[in-house]
């Protein structure tokens, strides 16, 4: 065989070793001992230095420099912003709301971030308590990177409790949505940062206290729905039909003493929002359940009823107006499937600690109408080594696309919680994509020359599909800022968790809300997204997803390294294999040429 052709063979056989050497990777690291392996480190001082006192409230890119910032309560009545930074501590107190601006006595509630004048810049909505019945709303305009404190809004109605932030027109840019007192449901407009409201919905809801409303896509038609907790024992949900609301169904609540927040999360990854609500089925919370219900579906599936370590028995916290009982979700493994961080307290003493709920198959009869199970971490000895926990949630700390977790804590003095930062040591073969969706409110000239990414902006929504290594159909949607009140603690983008799956995603789906009377979805298909990376969406116009632009960048893994290292040893293999063959053939050659010589010279004589 010539030696051009025997390279060429041997060229297509080590390219076809390339690609069995990157299908098989996950397997190398499963045989290295690094698939699953999750360890917390507690990296407080790393990030806020002395400074790590105060209750989070919100996350979202205040100064749009593509990196999340923290929102944080001081001594009930102060905003602190501690802005990212590149040098330690991570966190810095940059920004701040004093409590001179509020009425005497006033207790901040609720922070949320959003862009309410349409500027493409960050404003803050805050909630204010004097008595537990009244609730006041203040709007401070972003301006360059700041706060404007002295000419902020203060929104002239009263509220029974604290606000669900949604894009209820459809314009991109987030309203007001409540109960006022006396009570009337009320939507309202700040664009032009003027105040306008009116009545809501066609017919009256009288709203629990406290709520958990969502802003929500219930139907998987890519446009938000509006789900309501509503006094009772019942829930209400109202589809966003051509762009207006219209109640669609209502669910009895499932028979407990106690009820928690209601969240929604794809629990068992079959593209489709299900609901999640923890309860208590004693008054004391010595009994504790979570329920799951799936859309098509009315049953409510306990996905978590044993709270037993050992001989103890471990239970929620039970709710009040100002802490409710809440699951913060997210998913830490990166598995395609949302965990949860909850606070746990034991039944027999004090003890009040926080604990993750890994999301994994059933393997008991209750949950088999779902698929999945919530499975308690008991041996977590750095989450449960902080003491007197009162709320925990996920955080991308280092934006690398694994959740890390933050916890508060009390103190001795009991005058502010203590901030508690855990990394997220997380080392195993699984990839994500994080995806922010933007308001689309301008591209590229923004007014007065500002970058679009500190809107926070509530509504869209996201899904993906692909294949899986088994060559399965494998799929995941998420809503993005679906809810607002009593420290939901939802962040600004949205992380899809791939599995061991290292393809490009085949395709991925991004839907915003729509105008009223506008029948046509608002929805845009992006294909072959690369894994690890984060896709940040620009639904510029509105009404044309075609024209909608995708800056993506891309998030290295510990996996980069070892692919480096298989792809440098592969080039030095197919280099060596060159090399030898290159020697054969020139020996052959050389063999070759003295035969020739020799045929020759007996020739000529």
């Amino acid at each position: 065989m010539p030696y051009s052709d025997r390279l060429m063979l041997w060229s297509c056989s080590c390219s076809r070793m390339w690609l069995f050497t990157l299908n098989a990777l996950p397997y190398f690291l499963l045989l290295l001992g690094k698939r699953n392996v999750f360890a917390l480190q507690d990296v407080t001082a790393e990030l806020f230095g002395s400074a790590k006192y105060g209750k989070v409230a919100a996350f979202g890119d205040f100064n749009s420099d593509k990196q999340t910032d923290i929102f944080i309560i001081r001594d009930q009545s102060e905003l602190v912003i501690f802005l990212a930074d590149s040098t330690s501590p991570y966190f810095k107190p940059k920004v701040n709301i004093s409590k001179d601006v509020f009425p005497k006595n006033a207790v901040i509630t609720g922070v949320v971030p959003g862009d309410y004048d349409g500027d493409s810049q960050m404003d803050v909505l805050l909630t204010t308590q004097i008595n537990p019945t009244e609730t006041s709303v203040f709007v401070f305009w972003g301006n360059n990177h700041t706060l404007d404190t002295a000419g902020f809004l203060a929104m002239n109605i009263t509220m029974k409790d604290q606000p669900l932030v949604m894009d209820f027109n459809g314009d991109m840019i987030p309203d007001v949505f409540g109960v006022t007192n006396p009570p009337k449901t009320e939507i309202c407009y700040l664009s032009d940062r003027i105040q306008k409201c009116h009545e809501a919905l066609t017919s009256s809801v009288t709203m629990r206290t406290p709520h958990s409303n969502a802003f929500i896509d219930l139907n998987n038609d890519f446009t938000a729905d509006l789900f309501l907790t509503t006094e009772g024992d019942t829930f209400e949900i109202w589809l966003n039909k051509d762009g207006a609301f219209t109640k669609q169904e209502v669910v009895s609540k499932p028979a407990a003493k106690t009820i928690g927040q209601s969240s929604f999360v794809d629990f068992d990854g079959d593209g489709y929002q299900d609901h999640l609500l923890p309860a208590c089925l004693d008054d004391a919370c010595q009994q504790s359940i979570i329920y799951a219900a799936k859309r098509t579906s009315k049953e409510w599936v306990p996905v978590l009823a044993d709270f037993k370590q050992r001989d103890t028995f471990w239970g929620f916290v039970p709710g009040t107006p100002s802490q409710p009982l809440v699951l913060h979700l997210g998913d830490y493994n990166l598995d395609g499937f949302p965990d949860a961080l909850v606070i746990l307290r034991n039944t027999s003493n004090s003890d009040q600690r926080a604990f993750l709920l890994e999301n994994v198959i059933c393997n008991v009869p209750d949950c088999a109408g779902v698929g999945r199970m919530f499975r308690i971490h008991w041996d977590q000895t750095d989450l449960g080594a902080i003491q007197k926990a009162v709320m925990a949630t996920f955080f991308d700390i280092y934006e690398d696309g694994i959740l890390d977790m933050i916890v508060l804590s009390q103190t001795e003095e009991k005058k502010d919680l203590m901030i508690h930062a855990l990394k997220n040591n997380f080392e195993a073969d699984a990839y994500f994509v994080k995806v922010m969706v933007l308001s689309g409110l301008c591209s590229n000239s923004c007014p007065e020359d500002v970058k679009p990414f500190g809107v926070n902006q509530p509504g869209p929504y996201v899904m993906y599909t692909t294949v899986d290594s088994n060559g399965y159909l494998k799929n995941a949607s998420a809503g993005q800022l679906s809810q607002s009140a009593h420290f939901s603690l939802q962040l600004p983008y949205t992380v899809l968790g791939l599995g061991r799956s290292a393809n490009f995603l085949d395709h991925l789906f991004v839907g915003i809300p729509r105008q009223p009377g506008e029948t046509e979805m608002r929805k845009q298909e992006w294909t072959a997204i690369i894994p690890n990376s984060q896709l940040i969406v620009i639904p510029y116009p509105h009404n044309n997803p075609r024209s909608w632009s995708a800056k993506l960048y891309l998030t290295p893994s510990n996996s980069v390294l070892l692919t480096a290292i298989a792809l440098i040893g592969v080039c030095v293999f197919i280099l060596v294999i060159i090399g030898i063959l290159h020697w054969k053939e020139k020996k052959a050659d050389d063999r070759e040429k003295r035969q020739e010589a020799h045929r020759f010279h007996f020739d000529a004589m």
